[in-house]
């Protein structure tokens, strides 16, 4: 609901009821990964995608019918054929989507909901999508890290949901979980959709160059938080990188060590070396080599890359930690200008995150879309 959540909120503000249908299961090459949502407000207003408009118009009925009834549905959607084009997957996937009603009534603890998702304070919406007892369709909790509110039916439900929900979030991922009636860990009847609102991934540019204010505009575009460092003060400004959420100057291996010891680095963060100078780039890649980070690049020619490994090794780096290291930079696009790089930078990011090859698909046989890697 991320992609929603304000426009939900200023309704609910306005004493609105709305219908809301969220993306909660996926299978093969479903358009949508799950937590994507459509909102459709009661003057007949639609905002989101649950599938890239291959089945809009069935969710927008059903929303409808939501919105006057009250009762929430979950409903799968297929492969399309020519008598149902209308409401199937043209991709060839499949989805399910559950279809809530909400106002003020139904969901009073949204301000808290958005008020997090606002501070960067994670936290997971779990909405019972599926139950035997009809009247616990739709309950719902928020979760996070050291406490809950909300229940879902009963205290042994709320206790079996609320570890995993947090173990959901502690590793930023959406999914339905199921359970036996009760809350059982095995068994059937109940499936719960953990809905996580966590901080956006950081990235961080080192190198205030022309490559890198290109690289940032690709960082924002594709949601990331975007920092750019470098010990110069006359390039290090928020002039010549508008798009960057902030513009550090200070030496690259020193504020990525004083980010690490403040704990506000994770997996999710992916981090370009892009300054081109000794002095800088292997202090810092010494530091962020040995961090548990999602991806690692540095900028250079194949000499370059070269020598930088030497000086790597000399500092007692292993290969091990050297093999981390995407350098030099990119997938090969045959980029030259600093936005064709940072496409390339993107791409190879993209690909080490979702697992794939950087090869055109017209050239692959199989699945378009896979598992996420991490």
């Amino acid at each position: 609901m991320h992609d929603v959540l304000d426009e939900v909120h200023r309704r609910w503000e306005a004493g609105e009821t709305v219908g809301v249908g969220t993306v909660v299961a996926t299978f093969s090459s479903a358009p949508r990964a799950p937590g994507a949502a459509m909102l459709v407000g009661g003057d007949g207003e639609a905002v989101g995608s649950v599938s890239g408009g291959c089945v809009e118009g069935a969710v927008y009925e059903l929303a409808q019918q939501v919105i006057a009834d009250g009762d929430p549905v979950l409903q799968r959607y297929g492969v399309s054929d020519d008598d149902a084009f209308a409401v199937g997957l043209t991709c060839g996937g499949i989805i399910d989507i559950f279809v809530e009603r909400i106002d003020r009534d139904s969901m009073p603890d949204l301000p808290e909901l958005v008020a997090s998702v606002r501070d960067g304070r994670p936290v997971a919406l779990v909405t019972t999508i599926e139950h035997s007892d009809a009247a616990l369709r739709g309950r719902r909790m928020l979760v996070w890290p050291e406490e809950a509110r909300g229940g879902l039916g009963s205290d042994r439900i709320d206790d079996a949901v609320l570890d995993d929900a947090r173990g959901m979030l502690a590793g930023g991922r959406s999914g339905t979980l199921h359970y036996g009636p009760d809350g059982q860990r095995r068994g059937e009847g109940m499936s719960v959709f953990v809905n996580t609102f966590e901080p956006p991934p950081r990235m961080l540019v080192f190198g205030a160059i022309d490559f890198a204010a290109a690289m940032a505009r690709m960082g924002a575009y594709l949601g990331y938080e975007v920092t750019v460092c470098d010990a110069r003060p006359v390039f290090a400004t928020t002039t010549r990188f508008p798009e960057a959420d902030e513009v550090i100057v200070d030496w690259p291996h020193r504020y990525l060590k004083a980010e690490a010891d403040a704990g506000r680095l994770d997996r999710r963060t992916v981090i370009a070396v892009l300054t081109h100078d000794p002095k800088f780039d292997v202090p810092v890649l010494e530091v962020a080599l040995r961090l548990d980070v999602g991806y690692v690049g540095a900028m250079g020619s194949r000499r370059t890359h070269d020598d930088r490994l030497a000086r790597l090794r000399e500092a007692g780096l292993t290969d091990a930690e050297l093999k981390r290291l995407a350098s030099p930079i990119g997938l090969d696009l045959g980029a030259r200008t600093p936005e064709e790089t940072a496409v390339s930078i993107a791409a190879e990011i993209i690909a080490l995150k979702w697992g794939g090859g950087g090869r055109r698909l017209t050239d692959v046989d199989g699945r378009i879309h896979t598992e996420q890697q991490r």
